[in-house]
């Protein structure tokens, strides 16, 4: 049934007409379309006698009250009335003296959705006052008819029955309606206003000026087209302590308003110019629609917990707030194109290096995925050629490893050759890492991994975090404080101030170029529901968007943050809100920072474009951040320093200009299951006295290394897929000569033992209880369970002066070497890793290293199997398929080399040339096609001992195969991963604003890190 307002006027229908469904009539009355028919004849009046738009001509010079008789008729006028929302609908509405644009303040030239609903909605809404009458059981309709009758109608004005508003209102009775003519109204002292009435100005807004203080003790009043402004000896222009009050189109100048417990207030298309709004422990106020300008201090101030105490009023403006919900829950395709063309959704529009992976979102700057797997495939056939290969078979079958590129000092191309090589190849099965390098491709991610990988981090919508979410379900749908809506914050200090467990709800506003926009302290709540169409939009502040601290809390969802001179969002001294599905982009400073004890779960936003980090996490800040995309940010994506700490789960972040992640200075996050990709520089940094632990990500695609640690910082690495990036997989660096702030027991001091038992690692594997319970303490530096391939430059790159430890890795088709050791003073223990097809040595020592090889599998590199300077022991290991020497030994190298298994296909088995010091012995050589076992070129053959070697020769096609048993294939790993890492407990991430200066060198093979340092 369509709405139809009350009020007087001529009807159109007799009383009784206004049930009947037919535009038949047994009655001889004349109807709409049928002209003048004789008394007593029966007729059929139709709609489609005169032409629709005639019709909606003639209709259009109704008043309110015979539209809604008109459309109870029938079916057919009831459609004709509505159909004319553009025309009769729009202009009542905008005719209005009580009320302005429905989209007023914030978009006054968009249209709503439908002129006569919001017209309908805001004479509902303007008899809200009235409705606390003893008869109020019967119909609000016919109640609100009957009750006009009795009203009376007082006018004050020059040449009316009363002078002054104080003096009409000693004669008003309940609810009577006291008129204002234009003009200027000033009292001496406080009107203490004891009767229910209704004060309306005449005229346009601004013809009527009060300059009063009045003070509400009545249950209820009304208060419209009136521009209110502070008496001489009070700032206070309105207050009210029980009842409830009702402002409609009135202006606030250089005032302010006070609403006490158990007092409401209902607030709606008004504005406040340098005034202010102070709600004291209110059970539900609600201001709509109205604009805020200029304040010296916060516009609206929220105190104190709502008040148990509740007036009448209460339960009907609950019922009023939860209608307009369901109202605006559809959306509105104009609101929709406004928001788009105001800013409110896309990355900044600069050019920017796209993402080879699409992952949810956004995509707008992204290969589609046509395209994206073109790419891979190209890439695919184009790397094919360089990078060796990998073939997996079937569980319990042999696996092979082998490469198809040619060196030309090592190898020929012939059918001959190939066949030979056949011949001498020797299988073996299945390694203890052969599951990580089985994920593996020569080129790219899997297409169905890819797939996957996007499925699992694509970005949730608001409704998916609240069907999830039951905590975040109640927080929105909850109702309690002060409600605003629609409303404009500008030009002022501050916006709205929520403290001592104050309630705030705020949907649909916009807060610009103000100092703050929501400030929330001391044990408040504050609380942005933003459904659909209802979207805050906090941009242009000179401080934060939004800062909580001291207990804060609440839900921020969905909001616009951009632009904003510091922190889009500011959580500090154990505020813990739970912020969803947020775009905070183009900021000054970081998107949001956690610093001080800030606590709070950071989930599903868009965080882009700004100039520091997406997230900034320092001084105990412990967040959960989680199913973020955080990306094209001007410096790192997250940066956790200054002992910050937290969990960083399943987020996705690309093409930042600076490091994907950035921990330094006692910064210990959880860094979890996140996609760290196509960065500008590199995938994730360990700086100074950086910790944490990072497991199971993917670091794809960056264009400086995978990660980065440097400088006494003590990780543990684990279970990543590191790949495609630029230069290194992992980099180690130390620039610092002054060990005093390194732990006592980093491993400096350990003995070279064969069996590995002084290992100081092993200790932390012992509590299997303890593993899968809370994270493992190291002391070391630890690189364990990853798969570290296809990147640019070598996959592991050690420079420096602190202990490493090295372990059950797959390092596989790396553009250098596998492993790359060019300087490390204490011991470097590489353990159990499977190094395979890189373009270089699978592992290269340096003459200033001290290196441990145990356990590892080196298979099928472009060069050598190890080449070694320094000093150290290889024990255990499996050389074998590489294209140089399995072993070589040169300068001042000083090694033990015991119980390895070594085949060369073209070269020596092992070499050792020059000053080469060490023991080489109780090795297995198999045979190659060159036939050549150990080449021994020392100065002194005293200090290099060769002894107790085993030598297989092939002597037949005939012979049976060659196969590596007892123990089969390195790395031999018994039972699970040793990397496997264990979750933590809920705990979150915190950063600072610590600037960042890049410094971009040219050349990191002997610099470093594309990453900078922090100054």
């Amino acid at each position: 049934m369509v709405w139809a307002g009350g009020g007087e006027g001529l009807p159109l229908v007799p009383p009784g007409s206004a049930g009947r469904a037919s535009p038949t009539a047994a009655s001889a009355r004349p109807r709409p379309g049928c002209g003048g028919s004789p008394a007593g004849s029966k007729v059929t009046m139709e709609v489609s006698g005169l032409p629709v738009e005639l019709w909606r001509l003639i209709l259009s010079y109704l008043r309110l009250p015979d539209l809604g008789r008109c459309s109870l008729v029938c079916r057919a006028w009831c459609e004709l009335i509505l159909s004319l929302d553009n025309t009769r609908w729009r202009q009542l509405c905008l005719g209005c003296i009580e009320c302005r644009h429905p989209n007023w303040p914030n978009q006054p030239d968009v249209e709503p959705q439908s002129w006569r609903e919001a017209f309908k909605q805001h004479y509902v809404a303007s008899k809200t006052w009235t409705k606390n009458a003893q008869d109020f059981e019967s119909s609000n309709c016919f109640y609100l008819f009957r009750r006009k009758k009795d009203r009376h109608v007082l006018r004050v004005g020059q040449g009316c029955e009363f002078d002054t508003l104080r003096a009409a209102l000693a004669s008003a009775d309940v609810y009577d309606r006291i008129v204002l003519l234009p003009g200027v109204y000033e009292e001496q002292s406080e009107i203490i206003l004891k009767v229910p009435v209704e004060i309306v100005g005449q005229g346009k807004l601004g013809d009527v000026a009060l300059l009063v203080s009045i003070d509400q003790h009545c249950p209820t009043t009304r208060l419209c087209n009136v521009v209110f402004m502070p008496a001489w000896f009070t700032p206070v222009v309105y207050k009210t302590t029980s009842g409830h009050v009702q402002f409609d189109n009135c202006n606030f100048e250089n005032g302010q308003l006070q609403i006490h417990a158990p007092g409401t207030c209902q607030v709606k298309f008004c504005t406040f110019n340098q005034s202010n709004i102070h709600f004291h422990s209110v059970a539900l106020g609600v201001l709509e629609n109205c604009e805020f300008t200029g304040s010296e201090n916060a516009s609206v101030t929220i105190e104190g917990i709502p008040s148990s105490e509740r007036n009448w009023a209460c339960k009907h403006l609950t019922t009023l707030a939860k209608s307009h919900c369901v109202l605006l829950q559809a959306s509105d395709p104009a609101l929709c194109n406004a928001s788009k063309q105001g800013g409110w959704g896309g990355p900044p529009a600069r050019n920017l290096r796209t993402c080879e992976i699409v992952v949810g979102g956004d995509q707008n700057n992204l290969l589609p995925a046509s395209k994206t797997q073109l790419v891979l495939e190209k890439a695919d056939e184009r790397e094919a050629e360089v990078n060796g290969k990998l073939y997996t078979a079937k569980e319990g079958e042999a696996m092979t490893l082998e490469t198809d590129s040619s060196d030309g000092e090592l190898s020929t191309s012939s059918e001959n050759e190939e066949d030979d090589r056949s011949m001498y190849k020797l299988s073996y099965r299945a390694h203890g890492l052969s599951h990580m390098l089985a994920h593996v491709i020569h080129s790219r991610p899997q297409t169905n991994g890819l797939t996957a990988l996007q499925r699992d981090l694509e970005l949730k919508t608001l409704q998916q975090e609240l069907q999830r979410d039951k905590e975040a379900q109640s927080l929105a749908s909850s109702l309690q404080g002060c409600l605003i809506r629609k409303c404009l914050f500008r030009d002022g200090k501050g916006g709205v101030f929520v403290c001592s467990q104050g309630r705030a709800k705020l949907e649909g506003s916009v807060f610009r170029e103000l100092t703050y926009a929501v400030r929330c302290i001391q044990n408040s709540k504050v609380l942005y529901r933003l459904i659909i169409m209802l979207k805050n939009d906090i941009h242009h502040c000179k401080a934060s968007g939004i800062f909580l601290r001291l207990a804060a809390g609440g839900l921020i969802a969905d909001n616009n943050i951009h632009s904003n001179c510091e922190a889009g969002v500011d959580i500090r001294k154990g505020a813990n809100p739970l912020i969803l599905c947020n775009k905070i982009h183009s900021g000054l400073r970081s998107g949001i920072v956690v610093l001080g004890n800030g606590k709070g779960i950071i989930r599903s936003n868009q965080i882009y474009g700004n100039k520091e980090a997406g997230i900034y996490i320092l001084y105990n800040g412990n967040p959960i951040v989680s199913g973020n995309h955080i990306f094209q940010g001007l410096a790192a994506g997250i940066a956790v320093n200054e002992n910050g700490r937290g969990q960083i789960i399943e987020n996705v972040i690309r093409e930042n200009q600076w490091g994907g992640v950035d921990i330094r200075r006692g910064g210990d996050p959880v860094l979890r299951s996140n996609l760290i990709c196509c960065g500008y520089s590199d995938g994730v940094v360990v700086g100074e006295r950086g910790k944490g632990l990072i497991e199971g990500n993917t670091i794809y695609g960056n264009k400086g290394c995978g990660i980065w640690i440097m400088s006494s910082s003590l990780p543990h690495i684990t279970n990543n897929r590191i790949c495609h990036n630029s230069i290194y997989g992992v980099a180690v660096f130390c620039r610092k000569d002054d060990a005093n702030d390194y732990l006592a027991n980093q491993g400096g001091n350990e003995n070279f033992n064969d069996e590995g038992e002084a290992a100081s690692w092993e200790n932390d594997l012992d509590s299997e209880d303890e593993r899968f319970t809370s994270r493992r303490p190291i002391s070391v530096a630890l690189v364990e369970s990853n798969s570290i391939n296809h990147n640019g430059a070598a996959g592991l790159y050690v420079k420096s002066s602190e202990a490493l430890n090295i372990i059950t890795n797959a390092i596989h088709a790396n553009h250098d070497s596998g492993i790359a050791v060019l300087q490390s003073s204490q011991l470097t223990r590489i353990t159990n890793n499977s190094i395979s097809c890189n373009s270089l040595e699978g592992v290269l020592i340096e003459s200033e290293a001290r290196v441990e090889l145990r356990g590892n599998g080196i298979y099928d590199n472009s060069s050598h199997g190890i080449t070694s300077k320094g000093d150290g022991v290889v024990v255990e290991n499996d050389i074998i398929g590489n294209r140089g020497c399995g072993l070589r030994l040169l300068q001042t190298a000083d090694m033990k080399v015991t119980k390895n298994r070594i085949q060369s296909f073209w070269d020596y088995g092992i070499v050792m040339l020059d000053q080469t010091k060490g023991l080489v012995q109780e090795n297995l050589i198999f045979q190659g096609r060159a036939k050549k076992t150990i080449l021994q070129q020392v100065s002194n053959t005293e200090d290099c001992i060769v002894q107790n070697n085993k030598l297989l020769t092939f002597k037949s096609k005939s012979d049976v195969a060659w196969t590596l048993e007892n123990p089969p294939a390195r790395p031999h790993i018994e039972g699970s991963t040793r990397g496997t890492s264990s979750a933590t407990n809920s705990q979150k991430v915190t950063t600072m604003s610590t600037r960042i200066a890049a410094r971009m060198d040219g050349g990191c093979h002997n610099n470093g890190s594309i990453f900078c340092t922090i100054l």
